[in-house]
């Protein structure tokens, strides 16, 4: 797993979509999340089919955001699963192959998210993001990394200025939107 997770949102990108996923894998990000809650099932298929089609050559992995349908039609790399979402081991039990992330808000979380056998996981939000409730902060980073026996990524109002307070936690990676931008 590469060590940045671009999470797309079409809504912040002040370039066209795949001008925006083409810049950012020309930069080395190698692992996008495609995360495009509002569109219908034939837009999301067709928007995650050309950003496969746009990857070709990068050595990138791709996945979506809690549609494992869409993961294996297109065989995507993964599935990403919101904290709502259906267990992970469910996924893993039926579509093996695919890597499984879970997002999480809590050492709780995340040692539920480990049981079930979730491959990596998120944890947000570190820092102040709008509408994200309370941030765990680095303390809270650093108590969720005692447990963690999976990759962590660290999520939420991470930019140039904190990033390396982040990444001296030993956290396995930054996640982002607004940060690949």
């Amino acid at each position: 797993m590469h060590r940045f997770y671009f999470i797309t949102d079409r809504k912040k990108f002040k370039k066209p979509f795949l001008d925006t996923i083409k810049e950012a894998l020309d930069k080395g990000v190698r692992l996008i999340q495609i995360r495009e809650k509002d569109l219908s099932d034939d837009e999301l298929y067709d928007l995650t089919d050309k950003v496969l089609e746009v990857s070709k050559g990068y050595d990138a992995k791709i996945f979506i955001n809690s549609r494992v349908d869409i993961a294996y039609m297109l065989g995507l790399d993964g599935v990403h699963l919101t904290s709502r979402s259906v267990p992970v081991s469910v996924v893993k039990r039926k579509f093996p192959d695919l890597i499984v992330g879970k997002s999480c808000h809590s050492v709780e979380d995340i040692l539920k998210a480990q049981e079930e056998g979730a491959d990596y996981v998120f944890i947000s939000p570190i820092f102040e993001v709008e509408g994200k409730g309370k941030p765990i902060g680095i303390e809270g980073l650093k108590e969720v990394l005692e447990v963690a026996k999976v990759p962590v990524y660290a999520l939420g109002g991470i930019n140039n200025s904190n990033i390396e307070e982040v990444l001296k936690t030993g956290v396995y990676g930054i996640a982002g939107i607004r940060f690949f931008l």
